[in-house]
């Protein structure tokens, strides 16, 4: 079955439900305390955490009161009002076509001057060669049975990359060492792509760094992210994007960001991740 607007939207749902779950958590509280202070059953609380029940204004209210945070209501209840916007508004870009989806977001990137970007699963698409490009759209397009405008929808996410070199713009890119191994194209496709990235990582503007797999973490983001300046978020789901502009949740993904970066190497470091995903996708070509 093909992904549809609905995987965005719960997805999105679900982040709001680990929000939930993380202020209960810090408030010291069971879920069936919680229940007991917001007057609902306990299985309420747990069908809302793990995303079963969509969760109202008034219910967002009370969780945070009952936890003590009250002041964080109004940035939960706008995200759940951008959640619940999300259907009709990628049911018209799924309309429109890939080009369509592709151009809605070249406002933010022009008024932008300091970009970051995390990428748990894909390459962001600023440093994305031509056949990356074609061949992840193509999937895409595909998949969800768009109409075929690939080829314009290629054009326009080129034309995006000239912002990188302009001098009066930085880029942050960090990747999970992941991606660099990645499937989804072809092993040619992926061994130009690498080679892209080491050239990509030496302009003057471009910071590229990789958080090595032997790091053995626990956790990291499932989600990927770009960070506009310092005022707006977009979460990349499977099959669209959640836009952030609450200042405590934009503050969250730029911490969140600035640990990654602790984590990466650069530099000669990663040069040498890169060489090795090289390697590893020409040993499959058979060459």
């Amino acid at each position: 079955m093909a992904l549809s607007i609905h995987s965005s939207a719960r997805e999105a749902r679900q982040l709001i439900a680990d929000r939930l779950r993380e202020l209960r958590e810090q408030a010291g509280l069971s879920g069936r305390d919680l229940a007991a202070v917001c007057g609902w059953h306990p299985s309420k609380t747990s069908r809302i955490e793990h995303n079963r029940t969509a969760p109202s204004a008034d219910d967002l209210r009370s969780w945070c009161r009952a936890c003590g945070v009250e002041d964080q209501a109004v940035d939960l209840v706008a995200s759940l009002r951008t959640v619940e916007g999300m259907f009709v508004e990628w049911q018209r870009l799924e309309r429109s076509g890939l080009r369509q989806a592709q151009e809605s977001v070249r406002p933010i990137f022009e008024r932008t001057r300091r970009f970051r970007a995390y990428s748990s699963w894909l390459i962001p698409g600023m440093i994305q060669t031509r056949s990356y490009i074609e061949q992840v759209l193509r999937a895409a397009q595909r998949r969800r049975h768009l109409v075929d405008d690939v080829e314009d929808a290629v054009a326009v996410r080129l034309d995006r990359q000239r912002l990188l070199n302009q001098a009066s713009r930085t880029f942050a890119f960090l990747l999970e060492e992941s991606t660099l191994h990645s499937d989804i194209c072809d092993a040619e496709v992926m061994v130009e792509q690498l080679r892209h990235l080491i050239k990509v990582a030496q302009l003057p503007n471009v910071s590229l760094g990789v958080v090595a797999s032997e790091l053995g973490r626990h956790h990291r983001p499932v989600e990927g992210f770009w960070i506009y300046g310092t005022g707006q978020v977009q979460v990349e789901l499977v099959s669209g994007h959640l836009t952030i502009t609450q200042p405590r949740e934009v503050d969250l993904y730029a911490r969140t960001f600035a640990a990654l970066s602790d984590q990466a190497v650069r530099g000669t470091a990663a040069r040498r991740l890169i060489d090795q995903a090289i390697q590893r996708h020409r040993q499959s070509q058979g060459g």
